[in-house]
């Protein structure tokens, strides 16, 4: 196991130049000039030519690739000119923001869809079953936007039981964590729906029925464990998904998070804090897929890490 570890590591490294590379080009490409930006749009041809090269941005494209891949390398991300401080330092208060922000979401509607996925496998056919089905479509098919301005609608501004912006306690984040995680539940419910329904139909679960095991067992112990199965798998693909949603929930209910200060970044062409978020936010990515590849191997241990 250690040394699949070690080469999906390695294969990470690749990935990871990938993203900084790509993340480099896309910057570049969108158009609009850094220092003019900084310089404001009353500065002379000196002044912006004077924060060209305090940039960097006198240099060619290879040269400031490669600086910026050297300051990696030796754990500087870069500096933010928009916030005039280090990358790593906004980085580092915005991204607690968001890693609170998604694991509530994560973990609201992670219980959430496996209690009614469960509960619906185990009744297929009952009101409850046809109950998540109907979640189920409805969470895939529904925008993420029109959901937040809803929920910001009927519990912000009708109801007023919720804020609807801004960072705070708990009930802060409860509106931006259903607008995340909804779609999120909505797949896990089907999966394991269809993971239990599968499931009990298999011989070693009538068999377990027939030896006088109980239901309460027979679901709890040898249905569920396997339904969870592809679960895990599918678990650090849809992380993926909420952090590419949590750009648009933080944007909608103004959550201080990583997804907002990169809508920030590029509306201000702050090349290194662009490039730097989107880098840790790859990191954190091939760190989830992968501690689900391990739990899979730990749930059953008949499937090989590789």
């Amino acid at each position: 196991m250690r040394n699949n570890l070690l080469k999906r590591l390695g294969l990470t490294v690749f990935v990871l130049i990938g993203v900084t590379l790509i993340a480099f080009v896309l910057m570049r490409l969108g158009g609009g000039d850094p220092a003019v930006m900084m310089a404001g749009g009353m500065a002379t041809k000196e002044e912006v030519q004077d924060y060209r090269v305090r940039m960097g941005l006198d240099q060619s494209y290879l040269v400031q690739y490669l600086t910026y891949m050297n300051g990696i390398l030796h754990g500087d991300l870069g500096y933010s000119w928009s916030y005039h401080t280090s990358v790593g330092e906004v980085l580092s208060v915005r991204l607690v923001q968001t890693f609170n922000l998604t694991l509530f979401g994560f973990f609201i509607a992670s219980i959430f869809s496996m209690l009614l996925g469960t509960i619906a496998g185990i009744r297929h056919g009952s009101p409850i079953d046809f109950v998540a089905l109907l979640f189920a479509i409805i969470g895939q098919s529904m925008s993420i936007v029109w959901l937040g301005f809803v929920l910001i609608l009927i519990f912000g501004v009708q109801l007023k039981w919720l804020p609807t912006q801004g960072l705070g306690g708990l009930q802060h984040m409860i509106m931006p964590g259903i607008c995340l995680g909804f779609g999120y539940a909505a797949v896990q419910t089907r999966m394991m729906r269809s993971g239990m329904v599968d499931v009990l139909k298999e011989d070693y679960v009538v068999a377990t029925r027939a030896r006088g095991i109980s239901k309460s067992r027979t679901y709890l112990v040898y249905a569920l464990r396997n339904a969870l199965l592809p679960i895990i798998t599918n678990m650090g693909n849809q992380f993926g998904h909420l952090l590419a949603g949590v750009v648009v929930v933080e944007t909608i209910f103004n959550w201080p998070g990583i997804g907002q200060l990169l809508v920030q970044a590029i509306n201000m062409r702050d090349y290194q804090l662009v490039q730097s978020a989107l880098l840790i936010t790859s990191i954190l990515l091939v760190l989830c897929n992968l501690l689900a590849d391990i739990l899979y191997t730990v749930v059953d241990p008949r499937i090989s890490f590789q």
